[in-house]
């Protein structure tokens, strides 16, 4: 993926939010090199325009939230994920209500709507975010790092006191067709009685069995039971792509994750932007497939957590 990408023609998508209960479209459309991911949200005649960075991250508490202006996007990581994993640089997103809707609680839905759209090559280079030192952010027993590494991969350890989950770990390279296959089609869970709870206080309407994995005392509640015997590290591993493609640019690093998740992950990415002197940006030479690498200097010039 030496230059940038977006969609050939627009395509829509339609389904339930997960925390509203409200049906939601969204229209992707193509973008031209340079412009990013911008969600367009629709209120009526207002219109207001988020870049999908993490300067514009408003919260993580059950999900992660982009916001601006007094509006916000929530549950945009699964979407996130399924972007960044194709290679897509530009896009825009026009959405009418105010959260990604959850569709079947994984990413595969969105791959689907990507296949159908197509994926246009145009004729801006790409730049990556290459790691040179580790980065740490513990909070707890949480524990988020990134080191250097050639490739953008994630090692995700987790620990739960239920024995449908226990420990599980799992370490991927991240790239298309591995994410299509392996954890895109893991989805988002929760124990019934958090998922109880967040209904009696206005949350999780749209929650049910066919858009979440839901844990019950004596164990998994779908009928259909899991997709992998690990779904819900792989889940994991899948919010965490989308959290941390809000860098604003494609990885090479390692990621090492223990009980992390939505804050955690943004903290670490909101690290790595103010240490700059841990990375530097590269792209890829067409003619011999060569890092030309940047100055750190210029690299935190040119980031500068723009507003633009």
């Amino acid at each position: 993926m030496i230059c940038q990408r977006t969609i050939k023609k627009p395509v829509t998508i339609q389904g339930i939010g997960l925390h509203s209960g409200r049906t939601i479209k969204m229209q992707l459309r193509p973008a031209t090199a340079n412009t990013g991911v911008i969600f367009h949200r629709h209120d009526g005649e207002k219109t207001v325009s988020i870049k999908a960075l993490s300067e514009n991250v408003v919260d993580t508490r059950l999900a992660t939230v982009l916001g601006k202006d007094g509006q916000k996007i929530s549950t945009v990581e699964h979407l996130m994920a399924a972007i960044s994993s194709l290679g897509i640089d530009n896009l825009h997103i026009d959405i009418d209500g105010p959260e990604v809707p959850v569709m079947d609680g994984s990413a595969a839905p969105f791959l689907k709507a990507f296949d159908d759209a197509g994926i246009k090559t145009l004729g801006a280079g790409r730049q990556y975010l290459s790691i040179r030192k580790p980065i740490t952010v513990v909070d707890g027993e949480k524990r988020v790092t990134i080191i250097p590494s050639r490739f953008f991969r994630i090692t995700f350890d987790i620990a739960f006191d239920h024995p449908s989950i226990a420990l599980q770990r799992r370490s991927v390279k991240v790239e298309p067709d591995l994410f299509r296959k392996d954890i895109a089609p893991a989805r988002t869970f929760g124990f019934y009685e958090e998922v109880e709870y967040l209904k009696a206080n206005g949350l999780a309407r749209g929650g049910s069995l066919e858009n979440a994995v839901v844990i019950g005392k004596e164990g998994v509640l779908n009928p259909e039971g899991l997709r992998f015997s690990d779904e819900f590290v792989r889940h994991k591993i899948l919010d965490a792509v989308g959290d941390f493609s809000l860098i604003g640019y494609p990885i090479l690093g390692h990621i090492k994750a223990y009980k992390a998740g939505h804050d955690i992950n943004n903290k670490l990415v909101k690290k790595i932007l103010a240490s700059p002197d841990c990375w530097k940006l590269v792209t890829f030479n067409e003619d011999e497939l060569e890092l030309e690498q940047h100055a750190p200097s210029a690299v935190a010039a040119q980031l500068s957590f723009s507003k633009n």
